[in-house]
């Protein structure tokens, strides 16, 4: 039997609780900082490999299939002010159960993705630093990374939401310079765009394509897990989630046309934007490239730092979590427990995993958690008729094309990590019974 769906609704002291400080205008920085990571640098040339000059057309195709998704979250966002993101609608619409398995699934996703990005960062700084990649340094560098913007998250969610703020804007600076450059070199032989491969590509390399698309079009979620701490959430997230998919979906595809435009052989450049810049202005541009690179990784980092602690934080608040996870530092009013445990977390991913490896931990997971998200739509409809500040046309038909989406997307997925993905179910589900039980025994006393 599934528990009650029914979730409270906290009410936080301002001199106790979180504070509202996250904007309009933040929250969709925040929404892009969380989109745009490690994949705009180095999938151009990835795609550019399966489908070639095809590939700027696939990035709009993957933006249109994001957007089914990314809508229903929109109407679903719209129900709830409270922490808790995914987790808090899979716990509404499906129950304590479903909820919970959410909650880990997205908690795993989220820590592996962040833990990719800052591997990444070692990797570039080895551009500058050649030691950068080795243990001690390794070690070294990834504390840093972690603990410094820790630190400031703790210290109140203004702090935090301003150095989103700040790295979103550094990261789209060398990205829009990128797209100029390229474009200036386009006009200089008159927009003719190199044909990357020979022939059509297959069905299956579309798919791949247009997969591979949609993870870096992923991310946008980690924005709607800090909702108590929004002034208007249920206005402003479906605002910020259809703005920064526009934004993102118009970089990206600039980029990709660029890319496979400029560069003679876009399929073998490891670092195509910075090869992009080498050719309009020469080694200045692309070591720009390369600092604009650190600055994005970074940037994501921050970005889930600030977020997703508020996952662990809502779970707490509802019962399905240790009490300690919803402690507010009575100075600074952030969830710090949850923030060093998620931080902590994101440290230990990024010590003991490559990139490739935390990647695919992210992925399968996002697809899961995205699927949920889609099918609770007509649920809480049902439950709640007049709850959503915004309303979806045809919410019920795109909610279903979102749920097929996401399980046509998994079948090209490589389950290599499945063990870890087994384990997490098995915690979850161990949580959950735990959580019952305690509940049942409150209930007899």
């Amino acid at each position: 039997m599934i528990e009650s769906s029914t979730v409270s609704v906290p009410r936080h002291d301002p001199q106790q609780g979180l504070i509202r400080a996250i904007g309009r205008w933040s929250l969709v920085a925040l929404v892009v900082n969380s989109i745009i990571g490690s994949g705009v640098f180095g999938l151009p040339s990835t795609v550019a490999g399966l489908i070639g000059s095809y590939s700027p057309y696939a990035v709009l195709a993957a933006g249109a299939g994001m957007s089914l998704i990314m809508s229903c979250f929109a109407e679903v966002a719209s129900r709830f002010q409270q922490a808790g993101g995914p987790y808090l609608y899979a716990r509404v619409a499906f129950g304590r159960l479903i909820g919970i398995q959410t909650a880990w699934m997205l908690w795993l996703g989220q820590v592996a993705a962040p833990a990719a990005n800052a591997n990444l960062f070692v990797i570039y700084l080895g551009e500058f630093f050649p030691h950068a990649k080795d243990p001690l340094p390794r070690a070294i560098i990834l504390t840093v990374l972690v603990g410094l913007l820790t630190f400031i998250n703790i210290r109140g969610v203004r702090a935090g939401a301003q150095v989103s703020n700040l790295f979103t804007a550094a990261k789209l600076i060398p990205l829009f310079a990128v797209i100029v450059l390229g474009l200036f070199v386009l006009h200089k032989h008159h927009w003719t765009i190199a044909t990357a491969s020979a022939t059509s590509p297959s069905t299956n390399q579309w798919m791949k394509a247009v997969l591979l698309l949609v993870f870096a079009y992923g991310g946008f979620e980690t924005a709607l897990a800090p909702m108590s701490e929004a002034k208007n959430p249920r206005r402003d997230a479906p605002f910020a989630l259809f703005t920064a998919l526009l934004l993102c979906t118009v970089i990206y595809a600039l980029i990709q046309w660029v890319v496979v435009g400029v560069l003679p052989d876009p399929i073998h450049s490891q670092r195509p934007l910075a090869d992009v810049a080498r050719i309009a202005i020469g080694p200045i541009g692309a070591a720009l490239v390369a600092v604009g690179a650190l600055i994005s990784f970074y940037g994501y980092l921050s970005a889930k730092i600030l977020a997703m602690p508020r996952v662990p934080f809502a779970l707490a608040e509802q019962g399905d979590f240790p009490k300690a996870f919803a402690a507010v530092h009575r100075r600074f009013h952030t969830p710090y427990v949850s923030i060093l445990v998620f931080a902590a977390l994101v440290w230990g991913f990024a010590l003991i995993g490559e990139f490739k490896w935390n990647v695919t931990l992210s992925a399968v997971a996002r697809l899961l958690y995205y699927g949920v998200g889609c099918a609770a739509l007509p649920i809480l409809r049902r439950k709640q008729p007049e709850g959503a500040m915004f309303r979806l046309p045809a919410g019920n038909f795109l909610a279903v094309l979102g749920v097929l989406l996401c399980a046509a997307l998994v079948t090209r997925v490589d389950f290599g990590q499945a063990l870890i993905l087994i384990a997490t179910i098995a915690l979850a589900s161990l949580n959950w019974s735990v959580v019952r039980n305690r509940n049942v025994i409150d209930a007899a006393l």
